[in-house]
């Protein structure tokens, strides 16, 4: 078990410099078009943890036998993934996007501002907070796809985008923490601590709407003068009006898939019937992100089953740390690990103190948009919107910068308030 262990901590390695070296591919299958398909491939962020995972699972199988492999591939829990993908096509859909839409655009034309910096400030930060309510995944999905036109296009200076991109990733990381189911690093331990909502929103909710204004409106303030009107596209011309029938079904079908988030079996049933309704009603449907969807679970299921190799020496350290070292180590593990991963760890120790339980949670949430795999929805907003950058790939670094300054933000006011 010590040899696979070690394996496994290499792979997970390995894993993180891949992604490091995404964007690196994407050049070179421009340079090297007769394997350009190969190369695309392993530049895409989505398949790094899941090919590391066959790897890691290869290892298992030559060092402890097949049985060996499976058992341990059965062992792990992939709620999140499959949640993750049923809900960024729910969300995504037409039906639930136009009426999204058309309530933003409503406000935003009483703002005493040009309309599309108020549709920028909303998508960056009252659809951030609404994932409380509606789960991170799919505020990311709806921020994600409203955005995407106004912020992620041509013509926007690359710095503006990163800086863009790292705010969304840092609030949706801290905008759900106004309830106590929405966060994947709050589900881990509310059970075990006894974290209801109404503590959540004491404790964490109103320091983080703050931070949220704060790190979108600065941004906004930024992105002003590079803004222009959003117009409507072609097909959007001549595609049917939803009816307000349609647009209530899409919208029950999320809400069943939100409130069935824990039930695998139950949501992945509601999502055949989602895809049943949408196919008899495919005048009213713009094309499902099935492949995006289905590129975000295979990365998490990835991180998944590399994560579950890591526990041997996070634990320890989590473990070792002063609440305010917790905070800060925290925040910076959470850059190399998947958030709610590290705050199930911390739900494993016995006797930790209420000031350390928040630190935890606190750095965890404030590091979870440093990088791609830093927390659950944040793989579903690169996938939706690295088409707007450059070789359409995000690169590491860049979102690292653009993130920095939200995450300080951030960090201050878990600290401060």
């Amino acid at each position: 078990m010590q040899t696979i262990q070690i394996v496994g901590a290499v792979l997970f390695g390995l894993a993180l410099l891949h992604t490091f070296a995404a964007k690196s591919f994407e050049v070179l299958a421009h340079r090297h078009p007769r394997h350009a398909g190969l190369f695309h491939l392993l530049g895409e962020v989505e398949v790094v943890f899941g090919f590391w995972a066959f790897v890691l699972m290869a290892s298992i199988a030559f060092l402890n036998g097949g049985q060996a492999a499976i058992a341990y591939a059965e062992s792990r829990q992939y709620t999140e993934p499959l949640f993750v993908f049923v809900v960024m096509v729910v969300a995504a859909s037409r039906p639930v996007m136009d009426i999204v839409q058309r309530v933003l655009l409503g406000l935003a034309k009483l703002m005493p501002v040009a309309t599309e910096l108020a549709l920028v400030w909303f998508g960056l930060a009252l659809v951030p907070l609404t994932g409380s309510l509606i789960t991170e995944p799919a505020a990311m999905t709806l921020a994600a796809l409203m955005l995407a036109p106004l912020i992620f296009r041509d013509g926007m200076p690359e710095w503006l985008k990163y800086a863009a991109l790292g705010v969304l990733f840092v609030n949706v990381s801290i905008g759900g923490l106004l309830t106590a189911y929405a966060a994947p690093p709050v589900l881990m331990v509310a059970g075990t601590w006894n974290w209801d909502s109404a503590y959540m929103a004491q404790h964490f909710g109103w320091k983080a709407a703050v931070a949220v204004v704060i790190n979108a409106t600065a941004v906004s303030f930024a992105l002003r003068k590079h803004l222009r009107a959003p117009g409507a596209s072609a097909a959007a011309d001549t595609a049917p009006a939803v009816p307000l029938a349609v647009t209530l079904i899409h919208l029950g079908f999320l809400a069943a898939v939100v409130v069935l988030g824990h039930h695998p079996v139950l949501f992945l049933g509601v999502f055949m019937l989602f895809l049943g309704f949408t196919t008899a009603y495919q005048r009213y449907q713009n094309p499902l992100i099935i492949k995006e969807g289905l590129l975000v679970g295979f990365f998490l299921a990835g991180l998944v089953v590399l994560g579950g190799m890591q526990q041997w020496w996070l634990q320890p350290i989590v473990e070792s740390l002063s609440p305010l070292a917790l905070f800060f180590g925290a925040m910076s593990l959470t850059a190399v690990t998947d958030n709610a991963a590290l705050t199930y760890l911390g739900s494993l120790i016995s006797g930790i103190s209420a000031q350390s339980q928040y630190m935890l949670v606190a750095g965890a949430v404030t590091g979870g948009g440093l990088t791609v795999i830093a927390n659950a929805p944040n793989p579903a907003g690169a996938a939706l919107l690295r088409c707007g950058f450059e070789a359409q790939s995000i690169g590491t670094l860049g979102l690292l910068a653009g993130a920095l300054a939200p995450t300080a933000v951030a960090a201050l006011a878990f600290l401060l308030l």
